[in-house]
């Protein structure tokens, strides 16, 4: 593909020059519209800006969009706990060290890798702009968090359950073991996140972040150190919420040594972190579908070792 180049017109004062040009690029998402912007591909009445310029108005905005790289991602046969699934989802649960999609350093292994190979269809997704960053995967969880995820097999199943997110109507539910028992038996955690500007791979609550809202629920507290297993209940959807949440509250997620303790007290590979509960409408048969993963073998032994 030959590269682009866009030449656009600020209408709107005050708009973030970010959001101004997902606007304006169908197919875009937020980090590879801030990608342009950090690459210097974007200039404002002829000079680069940050992401986070505003117009004063009437500013003319020039898009230098290089060549798409083809797609690497080859299918890899690679075993999937598979708890559902039909001609147009799969509801999967994923094992704990797997990386839901290629990218730097994890080319292969990955989630979307094991897909291509078991529903060969999503490779029809990789010439789409709409969908070719996502293959399907309609939701994250991290390396170190295990549980559920609902896979899309086809472009309108994609489309219809990303909706569900935003709409908010999807319930989902994690269970965590906390290195301190929260303050409280139950709560609403009601704390924006942002980008920590600090550390560039964490998030952090910040007065100028997306609105983030947990419940929580202490199940059981009959654990060495004062820890707690608690049952989570995500309202919001932000990148890292229900870690930044418990650390935040100061009690963070047993294992996790980005927000928690560098040095943890109980050797762990990974964090205490599970996707337990999740429910949606299916998008073609309108019926509402809820699947539950107990614990990991693992994560209970965990649990028996600090009785």
């Amino acid at each position: 593909m030959p590269e682009q180049s866009l030449s656009l017109s600020a209408d709107k004062p005050r708009q973030r020059l970010d959001k101004f040009l997902l606007s304006h690029l169908p197919g875009y998402s937020r980090a590879q519209v801030q990608a342009l912007i950090r690459s210097g591909c974007v200039l404002v009445n002829g000079e680069p800006r940050k992401t986070g310029y505003k117009f004063k108005g009437g500013e003319h905005v020039v898009v230098r969009i290089p060549p798409r790289e083809e797609s690497s991602v080859e299918p890899q046969d690679i075993l999937l706990d598979i708890v559902y699934e039909d001609a147009h989802l799969a509801v999967i649960d994923k094992a704990a060290g797997m990386v839901v999609q290629p990218g730097p350093g994890n080319e292969s292994g990955t989630l979307v890798n094991a897909l291509l190979a078991r529903y060969p269809e999503l490779a029809d997704m990789m010439d789409d702009p709409e969908t070719q960053d996502r293959l399907g995967i309609v939701h994250r969880l991290d390396r170190g968090t295990s549980g559920l995820l609902v896979i899309a097999r086809n472009k309108p199943t994609l489309l219809a359950l990303m909706r569900q997110f935003q709409a908010r109507s999807v319930e989902k539910v994690y269970l965590a073991l906390l290195e301190q028992r929260p303050k409280s038996n139950s709560g609403l955690i009601d704390a924006p996140i942002a980008r920590d500007p600090r550390q560039r791979k964490r998030m952090a609550v910040r007065r100028d972040g997306k609105s983030a809202q947990t419940e929580f629920e202490v199940l059981d507290d009959d654990f060495q150190g004062d820890r707690a297993l608690v049952r989570l209940k995500l309202l919001t959807g932000r990148t890292h919420q229900i870690r930044a949440h418990m650390a935040f509250i100061g009690s963070p997620v047993l294992g996790d040594t980005v927000y928690g303790r560098r040095k943890q007290r109980v050797k762990m590979k990974r964090q205490f972190l599970h996707a337990h509960e999740l429910a949606f409408e299916h998008p073609v048969t309108g019926e509402r579908l809820r699947f539950v993963s107990e614990l990991p073998v693992g994560l209970r032994s965990v649990l028996e070792k600090l009785r």
